[in-house]
């Protein structure tokens, strides 16, 4: 646990708890409160506490609560600007905690790669102790290289085993409720990220859920054709409302938490007396399937919107329908309503949203603009804006006042399933096929920011009462909480804008180069993480570097192979060869190999820019080459599940190396050339003898598939990428983990500099990481290799 922390454990339990316990009070009572600011800073405090038993992260964010507690901000010693900075540190810990709960060693990476983005006085001293931190070996950020704190992730809120359909957030802001299509409701504390209970009941997908305004109760429709209510207080079923006859599609709740109101296939809208757990009445009027409902504020008229194109306003006191609201051509998927309950919004699939007078049944203005379906729609608190997202994969603001559209938002790359809108009127929030929501100025017409995560559509979204969070469901069966606070820290996450497919390190370790698929490769300076040149070419593979560090040679989608000039950044000359997927260059820079998709290897001649032969065998395309030191051999990997080693004096197979149970994405070979590394996307690694054509180790850790694998220039570890965001680096004599850095998205290549210890990486978003690794000199002396 390193030098401290070992002391540190050395002492009484009794005595640990005091430290590691003590808690503000002490300190204001003691009239000190630099001093607890002072251990919220201290590193080896944080890594002892997190590393705890009786501890961990959630006491320490807990600590961090304290900062803005009233006895601290009234005592003489506070001090904002270091309050602030304890902020970040406590938005770092909420970040990070699911990593943390995994892996407590990546406390270290997970603050720098945050906390650099920050030149504040108050934390330089940690980031500075962390550098030294040598306890157990573990991959140190260079540069910036993740999200900083008040802007992006905060929890990813897993347990749901399909689809989240929808998502409900109680109005304290403190507990989210989601329903999925593994049949459950699933109720989540957002004050710890973690999973309160889950309601189990319905035994067919949960279409959709509420949630009263007291927060005690959630009501959910599912496709067994019931509603179910539930006690929030004790995570039980109260009872099950069962009348209709197909499946409910919508719920609402009035705002007493007296009436529900659900909307279904059959055609129907009931609503239930929540008290009595009857149903008041059926209301019936719609000659196709209810896919949306709505209740005014006053809890006095529901307002649906149906397939058989029309919106249908109904009163709630008599059970009966006031009027039918015609004009859209096609079915009606959202509907919303003004706070004052004098207007409906509707968006329907024919492209076009309509605002309605709820007191006389006229329609005030029809909106177009939208070129597809609109599925969304909300309206800001004053009732001025409406707000909706469609299938054209933008969003438009519109004027309820003049009828007029504001702006419309575009930067979805697919539909917009779900807006909402922040309770002061001045930030929307849209979720898309395209994985990401986005939250938009709705001042300034502007996009904020786009939040990264999901693996999959973005279904649902909600925020919380105070305009701070947003919660999103996705298909990929995770919600996840968004921090929405941006305060007046800006910042650069440079990089690729498209996924970073290939990296390569010169030998002398001062440079590397990244290719991606934003068309560009650039030439990086690993001593400072700066971006020195920046390379023009179609959608780059596979990159390569020359011994001397004077060329590169990249792979494209474009059917060719470039030879690079790095001095220059210019040009040399083009190699045409279908499809290149990956890339090798002998060290004397004299040759090149490449694998394409059309199951064959090429060996080029760099000198003549010609192709000397082709290399056959494979019977799907060929993911990765490597090339041994001396230039007498290559090995490929293949989506046929196997590795060949060729002898590239003769062209000719020497064998066949089987194991893998899915595609081969990417291997390295050991200088010796006695060794292959090959990771595959059934998770695993595994290594290879090359002198026998055997298996030696099967290498298992990561959740995911296995996209990049570099090894040291002594043969002894292995560093891996996977499409579970992490890089991990492996001891190759005995297979074990030595270290783990988690990214935000899935590492999609790395390289490892000379001296074995400077790591490059790309993930699928376009960052590129620069990590070193630290402790490992102290590892291997303790003779843990």
């Amino acid at each position: 646990m390193g030098e401290f922390a070992d002391k540190l454990a050395s002492k009484p339990l009794s005595y640990q708890r005091a430290y590691l316990g003590s808690l503000l009070p002490n300190y204001v009572n003691s009239g000190n409160l630099e001093k607890y600011y002072q251990k919220l800073t201290d590193f080896n405090f944080l890594m002892a506490k997190i590393q705890h038993p009786e501890f961990g992260v959630q006491a320490l964010i807990d600590d961090f609560n304290l900062v803005e507690d009233s006895e601290a901000i009234t005592h003489p010693e506070y001090n904002p600007e270091t309050a602030k900075a304890l902020n970040l540190i406590q938005a770092v810990l909420w970040m990070s905690a699911d990593i943390w709960e995994h892996d407590k060693t990546q406390l270290a990476g997970q603050l720098l790669g945050r906390l650099l983005h920050f030149n504040i006085p108050a934390i330089q001293a940690m980031p500075e102790v962390a550098k030294q931190w040598k306890a157990t070996p573990w991959l140190r950020p260079l540069t910036p290289c993740l999200t900083p704190p008040r802007r992006g992730l905060l929890r990813t809120l897993e347990g749901h085993s399909n689809s989240v359909n929808g998502v409900a957030v109680t109005e304290d802001g403190k507990r989210a409720i989601s329903g999925a299509s593994d049949n459950t409701i699933k109720v989540w504390d957002l004050t710890t990220g973690k999973e309160e209970f889950t309601l189990k009941g319905h035994n067919h997908w949960v279409n959709a859920v509420a949630v009263t305004a007291d927060g005690k109760m959630a009501i959910s429709g599912s496709w067994d054709n019931t509603i179910k209510v539930w006690d929030l207080t004790i995570g039980k079923e109260e009872f099950t409302l069962k009348g209709h006859s197909k499946s409910v599609y919508a719920v609402a709740v009035t705002a007493d938490g007296k009436l529900a109101i659900s909307g279904s296939w059959d055609k129907t809208i009931k609503v239930w007396d929540l008290t009595t757990r009857n149903e008041l009445f059926t209301l019936k009027g719609h000659s196709d399937l209810v896919k949306a409902v709505a209740v005014t504020a006053d809890g006095k008229r529901a307002i649906s919107g149906s397939s058989d194109t029309t919106i249908k306003v109904w009163d709630l006191t008599i059970g009966k329908e006031e009027f039918t609201l015609k004009g859209h051509s096609n079915s009606v998927y959202a509907v919303a309503v003004t706070a004052d309950g004098k207007r409906a919004i509707s968006g329907a699939a024919d492209n076009t949203i309509k605002v309605w007078d709820l007191i006389t049944g006229n329609r005030h203005f029809t909106f177009k603009g939208h070129s597809n379906s609109v599925y969304a729609v909300a309206v800001t608190a004053d009732g001025k804006r409406a707000i909706s997202g469609a299938a054209d994969n933008t969003i438009k603001v519109w004027d309820l006042i003049t009828g007029n559209e504001h702006f419309t938002f575009k930067g979805h790359s697919n539909s917009v399933n779900g807006v909402a809108v922040t309770e002061d009127g001045k930030r929307a929030l849209s979720g898309s096929w395209d994985k990401t929501l986005k939250v938009w100025d709705l001042t300034t017409g502007n996009e904020q920011f786009t939040l990264k995560g999901h693996s999959n559509s973005v279904n649902a979204v909600a925020v919380t009462a105070d305009g701070k969070q947003a919660i999103s469901g996705s298909r990929d069966k995770t919600l996840k909480v968004w921090d929405l606070t941006t305060g007046n820290e800006l910042f650069t996450l440079k990089g690729h804008s498209y996924s970073v497919n290939a990296v390569a390190v010169t030998a002398d370790g001062q440079m590397a180069i990244s290719g991606s698929k934003d068309n560009t490769l650039k030439v990086w300076d690993l001593t400072t993480g700066k971006e020195l040149l920046t390379l023009h070419s179609y959608s780059v593979n596979a990159v390569a570097v020359t011994a001397e560090g004077k060329r590169a040679i990249s792979g494209s989608k474009d059917n060719t192979l470039k030879v690079w000039d790095l001095t220059t950044g210019k040009e040399l000359f083009t190699l045409p060869s279908y499809s290149v997927k990956a890339v090798a260059v002998t060290a004397d820079g004299k040759r090149a190999i490449s694998g394409s998709d059309d199951n064959t290897l090429k060996v080029w001649d760099l000198t003549t820019g010609k192709e000397e032969f082709p290399l056959k065998g494979h019977s799907y395309s060929v993911n990765a080459v490597a090339v041994t030191a001396d230039g007498k051999r290559a090995i490929s990997g293949s989506d046929d599940k196997t590795l060949k080693v060729w002898d590239l004096t003769t062209g000719k197979e020497e064998f066949t190396l089987k194991g893998h149970r899915n595609s081969v994405n990417t291997l390295a070979v050991t200088a010796d050339g006695k060794r292959a590394i090959s990771g595959s996307t059934d998770n695993i690694l595994k290594v290879w003898d090359l002198t026998t054509g055997k298996e030696e180790l099967t290498l298992t850790g990561h959740s995911s598939l296995v996209n990049t694998v570099a090894v040291t220039a002594d043969g002894k570890m292995a560093i891996s990428g996977s499409s579970d965001n992490t890089l991990k680096v492996w001891d190759l004599s005995n297979g074990n983990i030595i270290a783990s850095f988690t990214g935000e998205s899935p590492i999609a290549c790395c390289a490892i500099a000379p001296d074995g210890v400077t790591i490059v990486a790309g993930d699928e978003s376009g960052r590129v990481y620069f990590l070193r690794l630290e402790g490992i000199t102290e590892y291997l002396e303790k003779g843990m290799a």
